[in-house]
């Protein structure tokens, strides 16, 4: 008997982090959740260490998932999901936090 191991919580969360990512990548440059996404705030915080954006965690996601040129694979719709479904299979984004 084989045992389906259903994906985990950061799985699930990183997998549909791409998944929107792909879907604001293909729109069009004048729509505002693209824009919002390349948008730069100019802000200046505490003396610490910066917080991760969700750009950084998107960058980490994908070169995980799609290698070096992954983001030029989000513009290919077939060859994307392709790839999440391999990944979902696959479960290489279970990665624990400190790694």
């Amino acid at each position: 008997m084989q045992v389906l191991k259903k994906p985990t919580i950061i799985e699930t969360i990183r997998l549909n982090r791409l998944r929107w990512f792909e879907h604001v990548q293909r729109r069009e440059e004048n729509r505002i959740p693209k824009r919002v996404l390349y948008m730069n705030l100019e802000k200046t915080g505490l003396r610490a260490r910066p917080r991760n954006r969700w750009q950084d965690e998107v960058r980490e996601d994908g070169r995980i998932v799609g290698g070096e040129g992954w983001k030029e694979k989000v513009h290919n719709r077939e060859e994307w999901k392709k790839i999440l479904r391999a990944t979902r299979n696959r479960r290489i984004l279970h990665m624990p936090w400190n790694e």
